[in-house]
């Protein structure tokens, strides 16, 4: 499978981390003070700049406190195989 960092799967996956960042009221620099990385960190995985790991989303999802199950449940009914 080719990693396309712009592909529609892609752009779901960080509009949910996005959303919920903001949700819970947290700026970018924010988030990056907690997962003690550089504010372009987030900036760069929102706007598809870079791809996230496997790893790195779920500390994000940690830091963000989103359940990553409710991030799959939130992503699957968009993804299309």
């Amino acid at each position: 499978m080719k990693r396309d960092r712009y592909s529609s799967k892609e752009e779901i996956f960080r509009k949910i981390l996005r959303d919920r960042r903001l949700e819970i009221g947290l700026r970018q620099e924010d988030l990056a003070e907690k997962l003690a990385v550089y504010q372009s960190f987030v900036s760069k995985y929102e706007s598809g700049e870079r791809l996230l790991t496997f790893v790195e989303a779920i500390c994000i999802c940690k830091v963000l406190d989103l359940d990553p199950n409710k991030l799959l449940e939130d992503y699957l009914p968009h993804h299309d195989a």
